[in-house]
């Protein structure tokens, strides 16, 4: 999915925010978790373990880069950190904001029977340009 971009379940979940050096930004349209993004490495790797030393610093330099962004923007009280492919076999990795006292604080996230949030068009838009501004993208 995040190797085609003509994919249609790419469009169907996701909304890309753009390119860093290593990887690819997402906001995902379920926003159960405000502000909650997927870190999709650029180079095709199902593992983590085949990405070679400079994909791999250079990827989690990206993360960092986009958790820091998500942390200015959204101000959760912590940030979750999921790398699952089973369900789509491509290096990527969600970040979640976590908030005390809301969604499965003190658990982790876990999409599946859970009422899915949508925002409307202008919320998407305007987190995607938030998230632009603070990554310089």
């Amino acid at each position: 999915m995040y190797c085609n971009e003509q994919n249609p379940k790419r469009a169907e979940l996701l909304i890309e925010v753009g390119k860093l050096p290593h990887s690819t930004v997402f906001v995902l349209k379920n926003q159960n978790h405000l502000g909650r993004v997927v870190v999709a490495l650029n180079g095709h790797r199902q593992e983590v373990f085949e990405m070679t030393e400079e994909e791999r610093n250079g990827y989690f330099a990206d993360v960092a880069r986009v958790a820091k962004a998500m942390s200015e923007l959204f101000h959760p009280d912590k940030i979750n950190y999921g790398i699952f492919g089973d369900g789509v076999p491509h290096v990527h990795m969600h970040i979640v904001p976590k908030y005390k006292d809301q969604l499965q604080w003190g658990h982790f996230f876990w999409d599946k029977g859970l009422e899915e949030v949508t925002l409307k068009d202008e919320e998407y838009a305007k987190m995607v340009a938030d998230y632009k501004a603070k990554l310089g993208i």
